[in-house]
């Protein structure tokens, strides 16, 4: 009995050396297959898209090993913006996380205050949306310590913290809504950059009045993605309070520099010690890409995010709230990058989409 199990295993090995060898002379090896890697340009590691799309390229790779995704932790959205205008070798492969606010503040780069933010030239190249992921509360509305604070106007003159200045929504839109809301600037105002974590520390140290505050929502507000920053706050155990920015001051932005902002209203108990609803200023959150990008890479990243967005939401607390809804927000078709839109479109998911608030883009109106 020994000898034949030998004998069999023997024969069973060179039977499937054979098979092993029609299958690679019949079709290409893995290895040998071409291979599409894009890399998205995400967020400081910890802001929540970083660690989710790294989890997404896994879920994709593992399926289909031609197709790699590679999630690249960055300074923040300003930062992204001004590489993706300024380094042509990274159009053809690389898509960047954004907001449609900061799309349209790039032409506006050079200008004051948008050149501590963007750089010293406009930044004027053609970007078009893959699919929303978020709408960012980030910078548009404010927690004190102070229950004498309650409006952003009351901020003038106070000790502030806000986002680096490499990141779009905790930086920049912060100081925009200050300065070009209420005329509260560095000149009158102490407002320190220190990022979101760093500003609760010196918030709860009392070394500064307010900070800017921010969180996740989405079309239907029922879901709400509270932030780190947020969280630390509230097992502080201090009694806080919540500033938020009146519709008109939204309204006046938005007549300013073409933006799209949205007023959300926050309900009352949404947040710890929050007593009564207050409106939070909202910006839509986009995956985007170089109107050069590869049509066909598009496409397939589109149909892999709506392929793994149902099982991405059971393994990462931001995509809780993603769906065909946000996704489409703000789409048009001149927008919309083509190999996106054949995505959206062969799904069936294009004429359902919501066609209210679109975004419009600073070229779209050259």
């Amino acid at each position: 009995m020994a000898i034949k199990k030998t004998k069999l295993s023997f024969l069973s090995v060179v039977i499937g050396l054979i098979v092993a060898l029609s299958f690679t002379v019949g079709t290409p090896r893995t290895a040998e297959a071409k291979i599409d890697i894009i890399t998205i340009l995400l967020c400081p590691l910890g802001c929540g898209p970083t660690e989710g799309d790294t989890i997404l390229g896994g879920l994709i790779a593992r399926e289909d090993p031609t197709f790699l995704l590679r999630a690249q932790e960055t300074p923040g959205y300003t930062y992204n913006l001004r590489e993706m205008a300024t380094n042509p070798a990274r159009w053809d492969s690389n898509v960047f996380g954004t907001n449609d606010d900061t799309l349209n503040f790039g032409p506006l780069a050079g200008q004051p205050p948008f050149d501590e933010f963007l750089g010293q030239e406009p930044l004027k190249e053609k970007f078009m949306l893959l699919y929303g992921e978020a709408w960012w509360t980030q910078g548009h509305w404010w927690v004190t310590l102070d229950p004498n604070l309650k409006s952003i106007a009351d901020l003038k003159g106070k000790r502030l913290g806000i986002g680096l200045r490499t990141q779009s929504d905790w930086g920049m839109n912060a100081r925009i809504d200050l300065e070009f809301g209420y005329g509260i600037t560095p000149e009158n105002t102490r407002i320190h950059h220190l990022g979101p974590a760093k500003s609760v520390e010196e918030l709860l140290a009392g070394k500064v009045d307010a900070i800017a505050m921010g969180m996740g929502a989405e079309p239907t507000f029922t879901e709400w993605l509270i932030v780190g920053p947020m969280r630390t706050l509230e097992a502080s155990g201090r009694k806080l309070y919540y500033i938020g920015i009146e519709e008109e001051i939204l309204d006046k932005l938005n007549e300013k520099f073409g933006t799209a902002y949205l007023p959300v209203p926050v309900p009352a108990n949404t947040l710890k010690d929050q007593d009564e609803e207050f409106i939070a200023g909202a910006d839509r959150g986009y995956k985007a890409a170089h109107h050069t990008f590869p049509e066909e890479l598009a496409y397939r990243l589109v149909m892999a995010v709506a392929k793994h967005g149902p099982e991405m939401r059971e393994l990462h607390g931001l995509w809780r709230i993603m769906s065909p809804e946000l996704m489409l927000h703000g789409l048009t078709e001149t927008n919309t990058h083509p190999g996106a839109l054949r995505a959206y479109k062969e799904l069936g998911w294009w004429d359902d989409r919501p066609t209210e608030l679109p975004v419009v883009l600073w070229w779209e109106e050259e």
